[in-house]
């Protein structure tokens, strides 16, 4: 067969055999991630949508201690994936790491669903509160940190698996991947609808047993639309650690601190194949940024011990080049998490601001607070396509860029409506606030004043997503080294872990600074006799100030240049 038939970016069959591209990948392939992703996403939100409530009304915690227990949750299952990248990238290869952590993920969902529906397991309740013991608080919490642990196997591969599955060194099948990220974030946002709607009413209304349950055979569903595409998949070859890669580099160029490098770059050390040392990757040509770990390419004779080359004294331009790519994407990393502490509101302080107001639909059916978030949801299937179809042509005639926009200004778009979205959330509480205040409402549990009224914060921030969540999709892919690519999408990943910390952190900070003195403070267990609306607007103060930063880093950043073969 032709060896035009198959691809060139070092992708394997399910065999280990070169990758056909008439057989494998493209979106016959994406198809199975695609709704394995959308299964997946289901269940992971139907748990975690409505947790707030589930930790206030079964294991009777508080407003902040079920606020920051669920943004430290949270958080976790966006750090976990760092040890689904390293296996992936270092040993296993994506396909097997996601494999492999799936069954983490169903024993979590599994206990947990028995903790919400087994007596023994489940807090018993009478007609004011529940009474959970130690035990039952400490089965929720191993269920849920299992679940952490097991999305974070699967969560920084499925995004990069399916984008293996287009060859970037062909052009049809690389326009074809700018594509797949908003589709893969499409099919997220159909899960999470699902889950904001259908799951939260069943968990108000019917029990958190059948609540938790229903997504618990969701994943199940997941882990089969995943294996029955195994046949098609485009499998890429791990690489070896990572992060020993990047320890050498590191320890070289302390090791020639003193070296001279050499005025013409073309002297520095690399292979003189076509193909990189690096299992699976292509070589990076030379940047002149951070110019001090070129020192490790630098050849001088004590690079040799017994007659062979050690990679703690000498490394290859490509691998120096990794490691100013992580140096690169680092202050672009670190802007994203501001926005995902605005991001992280939606499932704690607009619930608990949604808990105050009518939540009516008509005189018979009542909408729960958390379900609110399907606006969020509603708004990123409305615009992810409208953003692939229509934004993306337009804006492509006016700047030239195949993409319409660069990724980096696709993201600074997300960043400014991020900040749009805190502002209408606190005029919103603003108008909440006044509205008890003239009618003398403060201890009215809900407040003549429709939920509805949250719909606007909810869209804005699915419109932000749109740009910037899937812009930083896209954005890391692309810019991680080839071998690096699950390390770089868990780097992204952990924006959202570390956003949600730092939401506990203020929420922590703002509870104990504004109630010295005995005062309820801005978030009060009596939504009506606080100041949620403080809270917003520190939040919009923050994001404006990290949207100025953020500009500047855009401005000083430097695309990656692959060249070559992978091995």
């Amino acid at each position: 067969m032709a060896e035009a038939d198959y691809t060139n970016n070092g992708t394997v069959d399910i065999k280990g055999n070169p990758a056909n591209k008439k057989k494998t990948g493209n979106w016959k392939a994406c198809r199975f991630i695609l709704g394995n992703e959308c299964c997946e996403r289901l269940a992971y939100y139907g748990m975690s949508t409505n947790l707030v409530n589930y930790l206030g009304d079964r294991l009777n915690q508080g407003n902040v201690a079920a606020s920051n227990n669920v943004t430290n949750w949270s958080g976790t299952c966006y750090v976990t994936p760092l040890i689904g990248a390293f296996l992936a990238d270092s040993y296993l290869g994506r396909y097997w790491t996601i494999a492999s952590f799936v069954i983490i993920y169903i024993i979590g969902m599994t206990l947990l669903t028995l903790s919400a529906s087994v007596t023994g397991l489940k807090p018993s309740c009478d007609k004011d509160s529940c009474h959970p013991t130690t035990g039952q608080t400490a089965a929720c919490f191993v269920a849920l940190y299992m679940i952490a642990l097991g999305t974070g196997g699967i969560k920084p591969c499925v995004s990069s698996f399916g984008a293996d599955q287009f060859d970037e060194t062909d052009e049809t099948e690389r326009k074809r991947k700018s594509s797949f990220f908003n589709w893969f974030y499409l099919s997220i946002n159909i899960g999470a609808l699902v889950a904001s709607s259908v799951l939260v009413w069943i968990q108000m209304n019917v029990g958190w047993g059948w609540g938790f349950g229903v997504p618990a055979v969701a994943m199940a569903v997941a882990v089969v639309f995943f294996f029955l595409g195994s046949k098609l998949y485009r499998l890429q070859k791990p690489g070896g650690s990572p992060i020993t890669r990047i320890v050498q580099v590191i320890v070289a160029s302390i090791r020639k601190s003193n070296v001279q490098v050499p005025a013409d770059k073309s002297l520095l050390y690399e292979t003189v194949e076509e193909e990189s040392q690096i299992q699976g990757s292509r070589k990076l040509e030379y940047t002149n940024k951070f110019k001090f770990f070129d020192k490790a390419a630098v050849k001088i004779q004590d690079d040799n011990i017994k007659g062979l080359t050690s990679p703690w004294r000498l490394c290859t331009v490509t691998q120096v080049e990794e490691l100013k790519s992580i140096v690169r994407l680092l202050p672009v990393w670190a802007s994203g998490i501001v926005f995902s502490t605005v991001y992280s509101q939606m499932s704690t302080m607009f619930v608990l601001q949604g808990n105050t107001m009518d939540q009516h639909m008509g005189p018979h059916f009542q909408i729960p607070s958390a379900s609110l978030s399907l606006f969020d949801t509603l708004s990123v299937i409305f615009w992810a396509p409208v953003y692939d179809r229509i934004i993306v042509p337009y804006a492509r005639k006016f700047t030239g860029h195949e993409r319409g926009f660069t990724q980096l200004q696709r993201m600074g778009i997300g960043l400014f409506i991020s900040i749009v979205s805190m502002i209408t959330a606190g005029i919103l509480e603003v108008v909440r606030l006044n509205f008890v205040r003239k009618n003398n409402y403060y201890d009215l549990k809900y407040i003549p004043m429709s939920i509805f009224w949250q719909v606007p914060q909810y869209f804005l921030i699915g419109c932000a997503e749109v740009f910037t969540f899937i812009g930083q999709l896209e954005f890391f892919y692309d810019q991680a080294p080839d071998a690096m690519r699950s390390l770089c999408s868990a780097l992204s990943l952990t924006t959202v872990a570390l956003g949600n910390y730092l939401s506990t952190m203020l929420v922590t900070i703002v509870t104990k600074t504004t109630t010295r003195g005995g005062k309820l403070g801005w978030i009060p267990d009596n939504m009506n006799r606080g100041h949620l609306d403080y809270f917003y607007w520190l939040l919009a103060i923050l994001s404006f100030l990290n949207f100025i930063v953020y500009l500047w880093i855009s401005k000083w950043f430097t695309y990656k240049n692959a060249t070559g073969h992978p091995q």
